[in-house]
């Protein structure tokens, strides 16, 4: 195919060019009726490029096709026999491709790590998770992905499941065997899918880890805004194999998806795919280069510990690792994750990719040049000179994995959508959750809705929020109290 091509971006060229009129939405009318002020902020091209993908971009009856050729391109370029656009994000195509797996009190494996997207998903469907446990490093409390033993051992103990889901990369950059756990689920006859949301630009570099569809995966759904150049919410979903059909996958999409998709977000994602055809190489060699030597000057700074493989692969680690996420252990530093990053971001506007009791991580991408190490290296050499403001910091209650781990006593839907009431945290050791209890980033739930909670796990999230973790969907933010069911 040709991929010096990008249908989205000519159709929005040619719309231009042939002067169109829109009687239409969007009401701002290419901007003229935005206010000023918003224009002034936002730039006249957003409001200008703004407009229906159907009578705008395409005709009424879509028959130029611009959407679904932008689509076959983007397929070719990875790998995938499809791909379909969203502009809800990943949250939405996760639950659109588990939806098109399993439905209502079917069992899915789920690795117990996954995003609270993926929770939404089984709250949304009434599917009944069955978990399969992360791997535990006890050293430094940290989650890696499930091995293949475990969803192998999953798979023999549940010969019912409709399928599988395995999140990886993991924010922190670590990655599961998905050749082996593709080849489990295919021996049962199931599909896997993979929330690879961290992982758009792995189809475009040898030296990245293997992505989802070269390892098998039957069904692949990555974040563009994450880790490429699309815009936020830009997600694309890819398919491959007999094990769901395309069909499927695309009414689920539009089940749950949006009737007005942004044209801007269609657009980035176009532009995104010819890029990395054209220039992923250089770029992510570039990219690459740029981590190594951004890592070993971190390891010159005394009080850091960067994470590489030797310290996140092997036995009962994970299996690979994305060199591009920058993990720092700040344990030296006697302080938490959470007021260094809170310290960067007031003193030097840095803002981290995430932080948590004993961590902080820089995400780098192909974006990423010497100029901006160079910022993230200053305000970290100047973080380090004045953490002795920063001590000292409340401790965070890390339970063992055991006591992580709760009972999932009711499915997610029956407790979301059940009878609820709001009880102060302290007395809610023993109660089933009915809300997601998420610390935010990287976003993956502690408790979520028909787990009971014990009391580690509600001495974790509260010695947490009060060193400053954010627990953003909670009804209660400040957990002095949590949502639990009624129990008869």
């Amino acid at each position: 195919m040709d991929h010096s091509k990008a249908p989205v971006l000519e159709a929005l060229a040619a719309y231009h060019a042939e002067g169109q009129t829109p009687f239409t939405p969007p009401g701002h009318k290419q901007g003229r009726g935005a206010d000023p002020r918003v224009r002034a902020v936002l730039g006249d091209a957003v409001f200008r490029s703004d407009v229906l993908a159907t009578s705008g971009l395409d005709d009424r009856t879509s028959s130029h096709g611009v959407i679904e050729r932008a689509q076959e391109l983007m397929a070719d370029a990875v790998g995938a026999q499809h791909t379909f656009f969203s502009t809800c994000g990943s949250s939405l195509s996760v639950k659109a491709a588990m939806l098109s797996v399993a439905g209502p009190h079917e069992k899915l494996l789920v690795g117990r790590d996954a995003h609270k997207s993926v929770v939404s998903g089984l709250v949304l469907a009434g599917i009944r998770p069955v978990w399969v446990d992360p791997q535990w490093d006890p050293e430094r409390h940290l989650a890696h992905p499930p091995s293949a033993d475990a969803y192998r051992a999953a798979l023999a103990e549940h010969p019912d499941v409709r399928g599988a889901l395995v999140t990886t990369p993991t924010p922190y950059g670590t990655c599961s065997d998905l050749a082996a756990i593709a080849d489990a689920c295919h021996e049962h006859g199931v599909p896997l899918i993979v929330d690879e949301a961290w992982g758009a630009h792995l189809p475009f570099h040898p030296d990245l880890p293997t992505w989802a569809m070269d390892a098998g995966a039957d069904v692949c759904v990555t974040s563009v805004h994450k880790m490429g150049s699309g815009l936020e919410q830009g997600s694309v979903f890819h398919l491959q194999g007999d094990l769901v059909q395309a069909h499927v996958l695309e009414s689920r999409e539009d089940l749950l998806g949006t009737t007005s998709p942004s044209v801007l977000l269609y657009a980035a994602l176009d532009g995104w795919r010819r890029q990395m055809v054209e220039h992923g190489r250089e770029l992510y060699d570039a990219a690459l280069a740029l981590a190594t030597r951004t890592r070993a000057r971190i390891r010159e700074l005394d009080g850091l510990h960067v994470h590489g493989r030797e310290d996140f692969c092997g036995p009962g680690r994970a299996f690979d690792l994305d060199p591009l996420q920058i993990t720092m252990d700040v344990t030296a530093l006697r302080t938490t994750g959470y007021r260094l990053a809170d310290w960067l971001r007031e003193h030097h506007r840095v803002n981290l990719h995430l932080a948590d009791h004993r961590r902080i991580s820089a995400q780098l991408t192909h974006a990423d040049d010497e100029r901006s190490v160079d910022t993230l290296l200053t305000a970290l050499s100047d973080m380090l000179a004045h953490v002795g403001e920063l001590r000292p910091a409340p401790e965070v209650d890390v339970p063992d994995p055991r006591e992580l781990r709760l009972e999932q006593a009711v499915l997610p839907r029956d407790a979301y959508f059940g009878r609820v009431e709001e009880v102060p945290l302290a007395k809610a050791v023993g109660r089933i959750a009915a809300e997601m209890l998420t610390p935010y980033p990287p976003g993956i739930p502690a408790a979520l809705p028909g787990e009971r909670l014990n009391e580690a796990v509600v001495r974790y999230l509260r010695t947490g929020v009060d060193a400053g973790m954010v627990v953003p969907d909670a009804a209660d933010s400040e957990l002095s109290s949590v949502r639990v069911t009624v129990e008869e």
